[in-house]
């Protein structure tokens, strides 16, 4: 089986291998955590580290269910750990471990031991271990396939399809790595996008949440996955569901709303106030880990338009290429994406075309209005009167875009105020 490099991902590990710093990569379920570490753990013996000094263990395979008592799992790993060399210890999936940053904070201390630990939930570093290990860890936050992940996936494989028809099949079936081997079946992807959602849904949502009404949490669910790219609030939500017969209280989507938040499944996109240079409080954006789940879910619903699909794309990418991300608000019109990167800021705006006249004037007008000189992009799928200027907004194809990189991927550092 193609095992897709996700070079990017491999060259953070690699960046920080002997650090005496705790590697955290956090991700959906799926998303390729335990194969990166596959990946990594290949490389280190390709490069002069022995099996012996590799310690691995996925706390989802059942032979290490007794490992979830942090006690048990210290008293398994201290005997392995070989006193004259350097030990590279992998957690897969630690949030199942009671207290685990217990562990985790006993190894950290020993200066042989080089720590990797995995999480399909952000909770999972919300709580003691930001907590007792802050400046001790780095961060990496993984996503589903890129779209020049994708490419390079299906081009292995012989899909040798045409740039935008590719496009379309990533927009359409899904970015999960493994689905790259069952593309051309639409069952066989469904399905397997069903196993990931009861994963996600039960374990990362339900239970965590102690939710008793699924049910309800699914409505909200398809609700937003019916309005990704649409301004929301949880009282819009609860008071919509309520008047199609499904009655709920704002608090109880906000909570609902959380759960899927940390499990990942979905991400919010707050506003901003570019010319009041202020945070809005009301009115959110979401966006999907993976647009194959909406087709899993809606199938028999309308279909977002292209804008909100490519929105969604654009999103991700800004998220793997370490951006903060906000949705710029100007007097009488939206900038789709503020980001931040650094000290640095970047204004985009997504489109799917804009060959009509009046939809380039409408696109550019928010980024006309704004009067700082950080650099202003409008990604569109046009292929042509694109890598144009208009007075320093530059028009630019959003596949080049998607399969380049504008600023250097680096999830780990957060970035500062502008």
């Amino acid at each position: 089986m193609y095992r897709i490099n996700r070079q990017t991902y491999l060259d953070f590990l690699i960046r920080n291998k002997d650090r005496q710093i705790i590697k955290v990569v956090s991700g959906i379920r799926r998303c390729g955590k335990s194969t990166l570490f596959e990946i990594y753990r290949d490389w280190l013996l390709a490069n002069g580290i022995e099996s012996s000094q590799l310690i691995f263990i996925n706390f989802e395979e059942l032979n290490f269910e007794h490992l979830t008592d942090y006690r048990e799992l210290y008293s398994h790993l201290r005997p392995l750990l070989l006193p004259d060399r350097m030990n590279y210890i992998f957690l897969d999936e630690i949030q199942h471990v009671e207290q685990f940053e217990r562990v985790v904070d006993s190894l950290f201390i020993q200066k042989n031991v080089d720590i990797y630990i995995t999480g399909s939930n952000a909770w999972f570093m919300s709580g003691e271990l930001a907590t007792l290990l802050t400046g001790r860890y780095v961060e990496l936050q993984m996503l589903p396939l890129s779209f020049a992940e994708y490419s390079e996936g299906m081009a292995v494989q012989g899909n040798r399809l045409p740039r935008r028809e590719l496009f379309d099949c990533y927009l359409r079936d899904s970015s999960f790595p493994y689905a790259l081997q069952l593309t051309g079946s639409e069952k066989d992807i469904l399905e397997y996008l069903r196993g990931i959602y009861s994963s996600v849904l039960l374990k990362d949502v339900v239970t965590r949440q102690r939710i008793a009404d699924v049910m309800m949490l699914e409505d909200v669910i398809k609700f937003v996955f019916d309005n990704i790219g649409s301004l929301l609030s949880s009282t819009k939500v609860a008071n919509t569901l309520t008047s199609s017969g499904r009655k709920v209280d704002s608090r109880t989507v906000e909570k609902y709303l959380q759960g899927l938040m940390d499990s990942l499944l979905i991400y919010q996109v707050k506003r901003y106030d570019i010319k009041g240079r202020q945070y809005l409080a009301s009115l959110e954006k979401y966006y999907m880990a993976d647009l194959g789940m909406r087709q899993l879910l809606l199938s028999n619903k309308r279909r977002p338009d292209l804008e909100h699909l490519l929105e969604n794309v654009v999103y991700l990418e800004l998220l793997r290429r370490g951006c903060q991300i906000y949705m710029g608000q100007m007097p009488g019109g939206e900038v789709d994406f503020v980001a931040q990167y650094g000290a640095s800021v970047t204004y985009y705006q997504a489109a799917a075309s804009v060959m009509d006249e009046r939809t380039l004037e409408r696109e550019l007008a928010p980024l006309q209005k704004i009067r700082d000189n950080y650099p202003k992009v409008l990604l569109t799928l046009d292929d042509i009167i694109v890598n144009r200027d208009y007075d320093g907004i530059r028009h630019v194809n959003v596949l080049d875009w998607l399969m380049g990189s504008e600023t250097r991927y680096s999830n780990f550092q957060p970035a500062g105020e502008w």
